[in-house]
């Protein structure tokens, strides 16, 4: 079966993935139209299956090799078991129908092999390098299929990405602590008195909050910028930036003084909705 011969269930199973698992994205899609919204699901899958994996492995090394089955088939090895992946299958099938470049998704891969082990986030520079190769490229990436790139789209998801991505790392500290893994980047937390093992005990501390203060402020200046360049982009990919939303919500509810990063208040999925169906109907989104 060729990727342009995906089957629609492929689809359906793709929706149900990242409403699932990673329901703001799939409520911006509620906004695109029908043909670009399978794509963009596709893409949302893919990356839903590439940052579970670590959730779904006990060890590194079976990590790697789900990893390297991803990097294979990319690369146009390994196509056995496409015909029984639906996500595989549909993102094949987005990848031609919209010209995906096949290295951004490759390099998407490899940042996710980080997650599989507990080296600690080095350094800011580190964790921007992360994020703009996983939650900007996926901002990147799902602009293509809206419309053709540009600098200007990229130089906007890369800051869209990197507000999201750094909202999402102080969003899993408490995940993360649980299972001694870092995001959080450990020179922030050195050059204000604190310790990865402070973080690993999963209570706040003047340090800790001083270094989530520090990613917080990271993160809105992101966030300011993208927003700048949103009023810049075509009115058609603006419905991909929607997540942008919800970050403005959850940098507001980290940003105040009596939050606590290791208790975080999880959204309904009627507030996503409803922060998600607000947003587009303003300007800035489109609507």
């Amino acid at each position: 079966m060729s990727a342009a011969e995906a089957p629609k269930d492929g689809a359906s199973f793709c929706a149900d993935l990242v409403r699932t698992h990673d329901f703001v994205r799939y409520t911006s899609t509620l906004f695109v139209p029908g043909p670009e919204r399978r794509a963009l699901l596709a893409i949302y899958a893919f990356n839903v299956e590439i940052s579970r994996v670590r959730e779904q492995v006990s060890q590194p090394l079976p990590g790697e090799m789900r990893l390297q089955w991803w990097t294979d088939m990319l690369g146009g090895a390994g196509h056995g078991g496409v015909e029984g992946n639906p996500v595989a299958a549909e993102l094949l099938h987005a990848i031609q129908a919209h010209r995906l470049p096949v290295e951004r998704l490759a390099r998407l891969i490899e940042e996710h092999q980080f997650d599989l082990y507990n080296d600690p986030m080095p350094s800011m520079a580190a964790l921007e390098g992360y994020v703009s190769e996983t939650a900007s490229a996926l901002f990147a990436l799902a602009a293509r299929v809206i419309t053709r790139p540009s600098e200007e789209i990229d130089h906007l998801a890369r800051h869209a990405g990197l507000a999201q991505g750094l909202v999402q790392a102080i969003a899993a500290l408490p995940r993360d602590a649980s299972r001694r893994q870092l995001f959080l980047p450990l020179q922030l937390l050195q050059e204000q008195g604190s310790s990865a093992e402070e973080v690993y005990s999963g209570k706040q501390s003047p340090g800790i909050r001083a270094a989530v203060d520090q990613l917080v402020a990271n993160a809105e200046e992101h966030f300011e910028m993208a927003f700048t360049l949103l009023a810049d982009a075509p009115v058609a990919v603006r419905p991909i930036f929607l997540p942008l939303a919800f970050v403005r919500r959850e940098l507001s509810l980290m940003a105040r003084a009596d939050n606590d990063p290791f208790q975080p208040k999880a959204a309904s999925r009627l507030r996503i909705l409803w922060t998600l169906w607000r947003a587009s109907r303003r300007r800035e989104f489109g609507g």
